[in-house]
């Protein structure tokens, strides 16, 4: 990237935060309110290529409503990332030799504020220099005191209403980490192991039920064997007993659909503890539920004696030997299976039974599902309600403990048992002054209360975000003035883990602050407007590499975003994502897809310096409705369609008919053809002309920079203040209020629209016939709708400009010459369009090279159509491909009879 365009994105980032056009102002109370919540980066992160995605695509709307008049807030803020941020500093203490246990944990909460205070904002600079403008004066931080403070009040209320509680259930454990995980925290790798089946001697008999299974290990805290009732091998054996090998225990053989006939041996064994399926199992026919493994997956006391210590795979390895040497393995196959394993500590995830805290999600769910039923909230594109329904009507408990040290400490404190109180209690409260002080109803001689260890997963405190960042629980005026907010602007990826907990908490708690009843049976009919976090949530695509492919370090196509902002500037690298970001398709970005907006970006910075070099300048005084020629009128009407063209698309979301639509206009109607045309006034025509024409230039260029600025920031700033174009006022562009276009009173623009239509079958049939650039042709046209007197108009404005851009000499009538002819209606009009081609055409050579490209054009057609007949084909291509076939196929179909149009006028 040039270095001059370097240090402008470096200056305009400080000057817009200086200026606090990005802040809210809180008297203006007549302004329409627009806010968006900035799903909150990791505060150990920095900027990946989805990041970039999503940003760019909040910042183009949050500009853009600026632009409006409206009063927004773009809420800026960083995530504590529990997990991520303890690891970097463990990494820390480890290459100092120590631990976080050998510390302290007092001292380590320390150490991790400040490892965040040194190095946590790195992904903030790194948002800057993409060009994010939200109200950095607000900027949050899930882990602040404000935060903190409705963090623990929205766990106190909620455990309050009984929607919080603590239970022994089976959770994601990761055992490197040693706490529950959540299932975001979780990847699937595919891992070849082993499936081993095993014999279970049937009880008082020689008989045998055959189970299979990945992990052997855990068949010493078997609790039952089941099979499906029609299972036709096994069914006679439902209600009998085996006896449990290695461990000598009796456990029931039982009828459950869970087990499938068609996979294994058609049995499978029920391992409560470990496994999420069997724990359900479990809980429907009563069987025990048995923990074998210590925090560490190792073998706890409730494994035989001999396994006692050892870590899961070399348990694994000794219950099959053993096994082995007993006679009771049936045989052992080569099997390729799908294992969990934690994100970070890339250990192999385990199902792990213990007490933890949960949310009764389920009951939460209920009134966030209504809302969106009821249109409170719209996803887009739509067919993202059904994700969303699959996910909430399916809802399970929610854990929120965490067993690490960096985050919300749970507000619940712990008193011993007693004679009074056998079973001890548990008290949550705001602070251990409010505990202990409900303590003293139970324990009038006082006690010593123990705070829980855990930490709240770090969703739970992002579920807060669209309110807690305004204020929550106190009633401030951003959160009766931003709350609920427009729109969400997020990845499918976590539509269940954030949006769906924002969606709960959201509408639980601020329809808590409005008394609205949630136990009433027909939830559809609440009012959950005022109430929902946001009104839509944009769903936008998976960022992938040039070629469609998951990016992934392993490959090595992982694109980092500043260095295509190095190369290409932050204005290519924005406009890119938004004309990629096609609804339904994922995001292919690659140096190939950023370099043509750098080079819009120089057109423009170049179609700048022509209008200053010509003495275009703003003009206060222009009047748009009053300009007589008509290329002017064409350039206002076509700039008042882009304009009207852009509020539909980015009001549905289509970021990229947006972008696309603006540079069409920029580089097709303004660039090629208007400054083109416009040459020949600039360059000397008559006086009044060319000053109308001077003001038109700067007024549609300084149009175009506030309607390309939300997507473009950086060039458009820049030539927003060259002295031509400047109102002198000094204010920024990005603090501009977007005006109306003004139309013309006078449209004739038809004329200009046949102008370039001539000009472009002038080419095309020039490039067709080969007839050289440079050489000079003469071209007639005659219409049924040009009265004569409108030719001659037409010809006195135009053959200047016609000669101009195509070597063609305008006449008007046809003679008896040869000519190459185009019939075509480009709108309104027919247009009997012909070129001499005496002197310039070889009519037998070209006729022979015409037909020989034919050939290959109707070859090309023939494999286009038997791949589109292609029923497999169709079925699974990508839709995207399928389209993009279609579409060759009609151009191919298009081009086919234009040449031999061609040919046919070749003939004698």
């Amino acid at each position: 990237m040039d270095k001059n365009i370097a240090e402008l994105e470096s200056r305009l980032v400080k000057d817009w935060e200086q200026s606090g056009l990005q802040n809210i102002s809180n008297n203006a109370t007549h302004q329409t309110p627009y806010s968006i919540m900035m799903p909150p980066p990791n505060v150990t992160g920095s900027l990946h290529i989805g990041h970039a995605l999503n940003f760019t695509l909040q910042d183009i709307l949050v500009r853009y409503h600026r632009a409006q008049g409206k009063n927004v807030l773009w809420q800026p803020g960083t995530d504590h990332a529990g997990i991520a941020t303890q690891m970097v500093v463990e990494r820390q203490l480890t290459e100092q030799g120590t631990t976080r246990q050998a510390i302290g944990r007092d001292e380590f909460i320390k150490k991790t504020w400040a490892w965040k205070e040194e190095s946590g904002g790195t992904i903030t600079r790194q948002l800057r220099r993409l060009g994010a403008t939200p109200d950095w004066s607000r900027e949050r931080f899930t882990f602040d005191e404000g935060l903190s403070r409705a963090v623990t009040a929205a766990f106190v209320q909620l455990y309050n209403d009984k929607l919080i509680y603590r239970a022994k259930r089976l959770i994601n454990w990761d055992p490197k980490f040693q706490t529950a995980v959540s299932d975001l925290e979780v990847v699937t790798r595919e891992i070849k192991g082993q499936l081993c089946y095993l014999k279970y001697p049937i009880e008082n008999s020689d008989e045998f039920i055959i189970i299979a299974t990945t992990r052997p290990e855990t068949m010493l805290a078997d609790g039952g064997v089941a099979v499906h009732p029609d299972n036709e091998r096994w069914r006679h054996l439902i209600g009998k007993y085996v006896t449990l090998p290695l461990v000598g225990r009796r456990i029931p053989i039982i009828a459950d659909e869970y087990a499938d006939p068609t996979k294994g041996s058609g049995a499978v064994k029920i391992t409560a503890a470990h496994d999420f399926n069997d724990f359900l199992v479990a809980a429907r026919h009563n069987l025990p539920i048995i923990n074998l493994f210590t925090p560490s997956a190792h073998m706890n006391e409730n494994a035989p004696a001999a396994y006692r210590g050892l870590d899961r795979i070399a348990a694994r390895k000794k219950v099959l030997a053993d096994l082995e040497a007993l006679g009771l393995v049936d045989k052992i196959e080569p099997h390729t299976h799908a294992v969990p394993h934690g994100d970070r500590s890339g250990e192999v995830i385990e199902p792990y039974l213990t007490d933890q805290w949960f949310v009764d999600a389920k009951k939460l769910a209920a009134p966030a599902i209504a809302a969106v039923d009821g249109g409170h909230t719209k996803f887009i594109p739509a067919q993202w309600k059904n994700t969303w329904d699959e996910w909430m009507h399916n809802i399970q408990p929610w854990c929120i403990s965490r067993q690490i040290w960096w985050g919300h400490r749970i507000p619940a404190w712990y008193a011993p048992a007693n004679a009074q109180n056998p079973d001890g209690r548990i008290y949550v409260a705001a602070s251990e002054a409010e505990a202990m002080a409900l303590a003293a109803n139970h324990y009038p001689a006082g006690v010593v209360l123990r705070q829980d260890d855990d930490v709240l997963d770090t969703w739970f405190s992002s579920a807060l975000w669209p309110f807690s960042t305004l204020g929550w629980p106190d009633q401030t005026p951003e959160l009766a003035r931003f709350y609920p907010t427009n729109v969400l602007v997020t990845g499918f990826d976590i539509i269940f883990f954030w949006v769906a907990r924002m969606m709960m908490m959201g509408i639980y708690f601020m329809g808590r602050e409005r008394q609205v009843d949630f136990t009433q049976t027909d939830l559809i009919k609440i009012n959950y407007k005022e109430i929902v976090p946001f009104k839509e949530v944009y769903i936008h695509a998976l960022v992938r590499d040039a070629k469609g492919q998951k990016m992934s370090k392993s490959k090595g196509n992982v694109i980092n975003p500043l260095d295509l902002i190095d190369e290409f500037g932050a204005d290519a690298l924005r406009m890119s994502l938004a004309s990629l970001a096609v609804p339904g398709r994922d995001v292919k970005i690659g140096a190939d897809r950023v370099e043509p907006w750098r080079n819009f970006a120089t057109k423009i910075r170049n179609v700048s310096r022509f209008g200053e070099m010509n003495l275009c300048k703003y003009d206060a005084g222009f009047d748009p409705t009053a300009v007589t020629l008509p290329i002017n009128q064409w350039i206002l009407t076509q700039l008042a369609e882009v304009e009207e063209n852009l509020k539909s698309a980015l009001s549905a979301y289509r970021f990229d008919l947006a972008a696309m639509g603006l540079r069409a206009f920029m580089v097709g109607q303004f660039c090629d053809w208007y400054v083109e045309l416009v040459k020949p006034i600039l360059l000397g025509g008559v006086a009044g002309d060319k000053s109308e024409t001077q003001a038109c230039f700067a007024y549609v260029l300084r149009q175009s920079l506030a309607l390309l600025h939300p997507f473009m920031p950086f060039v458009t700033e820049e030539i927003w203040h060259f002295p031509q174009y400047s109102d002198k006022s000094g204010k920024y562009l990005a603090a501009n209020l977007l005006v109306d276009s003004i139309l013309p009173k006078e449209k004739n623009v038809a004329e200009i629209d046949k102008l370039i239509d001539i000009i472009e079958r002038t080419r095309e049939l020039r490039g067709v016939q080969k007839i050289a650039a440079n050489a000079e042709i003469i071209i007639e046209i005659d219409s049924d709708r040009f009265a004569p007197s409108d030719l001659q108009k037409f010809y006195d404005h135009y053959h200047q400009s016609l000669f101009n851009l195509t070597k063609a000499q305008l006449k008007i009538g046809f003679s008896n010459r040869s000519f190459l002819r185009k019939n075509y209606q480009p709108g309104e009009y027919a247009i009997d369009f012909m070129i001499d081609w005496n002197g310039h055409v070889d009519a037998a050579s070209q006729k022979s090279n015409l037909a020989k490209e034919l050939i290959g054009l109707q070859a090309e057609l023939e494999k286009i159509g038997k791949k589109l007949g292609n029923e497999d084909f169709i079925a699974k291509a990508d839709p995207e491909v399928v389209e993009e076939n279609k579409t060759r196929q009609r151009n191919f179909s298009e081009k086919i009879a234009f040449y031999q149009q061609q040919i046919e006028q070749l003939n004698p």
